[in-house]
């Protein structure tokens, strides 16, 4: 067997291979230009820097034209080595949803790059743009799940089906960690009974944190571009180690968990806004918060705590 992080190289590096295969055919059939966005691109990139890309005109256009090629092979790879730690970490998607998930967080990663650094507006793009974009990275995605089904990782274990109990339980811990990012990780650590000291130590420091930074009034809103992924990410790592104690596929408890955050995060955000027009102070309502999130992290953390057995090995 081989290690997950190995095993993604090769799933990224054979999902790009498709990849550039699809683009190319397409080019072939349709006899259209090659795109200059990932030189665009690493203009782009180079002129956040603070720089440009050195050379005369010839040797300019080869760097760029490289260094584009370059960054589409990173993305691949990169993208490839997250499916296959995703999957080690316990998230088994049925293959059509792992390959259109996988393809997605591939063109979501290119085209989220080139709309943050304005090189092109997707909302901009004909339905001809849409399909030549999505086609060939649903196939990276295809080519992706197909490597990480096919070649079993090291320590991976089968896993059984969610319960809807752990469903429920997920959904739970989103909600409290879309009103407190910090609870998504720290609930399962503070209420596992293999957990290490300063494990449970640093997770009561961040909760701890969180409790007094939201009283603050130069405290961003909780639905800020730069914060949201971070709710998002924690409720996405709690539902898997929910999971993990069952060892249960984490794929639908991890989407529960999203869902939660998302209604934990702007339904927690209105609750504020809700509580100032009636008057009520706001760190009273955002210490009534802070109860609802602790109990609602207790609720979906506690049930299905398990020790786990020694085991003897004789002399």
């Amino acid at each position: 067997m081989t290690g997950s992080f190995a095993r993604g190289l090769a799933a990224g590096a054979a999902g790009t291979t498709v990849l550039n295969a699809v683009t190319y055919l397409d080019m072939a059939v349709r006899g259209r230009d090659a795109s200059n966005v990932p030189e665009q691109t690493v203009d782009a990139l180079a002129g956040v820097a603070g720089t440009k890309v050195p050379g005369g005109r010839s040797e300019r256009a080869n760097r760029r034209t490289a260094l584009g090629a370059l960054s589409g092979i990173g993305n691949g790879v990169a993208v490839g080595v997250l499916a296959s730690l995703v999957r080690s970490a316990g998230v088994r998607l049925p293959s059509p949803v792992g390959a259109v998930t996988t393809g997605a967080a591939a063109m979501a990663l290119t085209d989220g790059t080139i709309a943050a650094l304005g090189v092109s507006d997707p909302r901009s793009w004909s339905r001809r743009d849409w399909v030549s974009d999505a086609v060939p990275h649903l196939a990276y995605g295809a080519a992706v799940q197909a490597v990480v089904e096919a070649v079993p990782a090291s320590g991976e274990k089968p896993r059984r089906k969610a319960s809807g109990g752990l469903t429920v339980r997920s959904l739970l811990l989103g909600v409290a960690t879309g009103c407190r990012s910090s609870l998504g990780l720290a609930a399962p650590a503070l209420t596992n009974p293999d957990g290490g000291a300063l494990r449970k130590v640093a997770s009561v420091a961040a909760v701890g944190g969180e409790l007094y930074a939201d009283k603050l009034e130069a405290t961003p809103p909780r639905t800020d571009p730069q914060g949201l992924p971070v709710r998002f990410a924690s409720a996405a790592g709690g539902a898997g180690a929910l999971a993990a104690r069952e060892d249960a596929n984490a794929a639908v408890p991890v989407l529960a968990g999203l869902v939660g955050a998302a209604a934990g995060s702007w339904g927690g955000l209105g609750w504020r806004r809700w509580a100032e027009r009636a008057g009520l102070p706001d760190w009273q309502a955002a210490v009534l918060e802070d109860g609802v999130a602790l109990a609602l992290a207790l609720a979906a953390s506690l049930p299905g705590r398990r020790r786990r057995r020694a085991v003897l090995v004789p002399a």
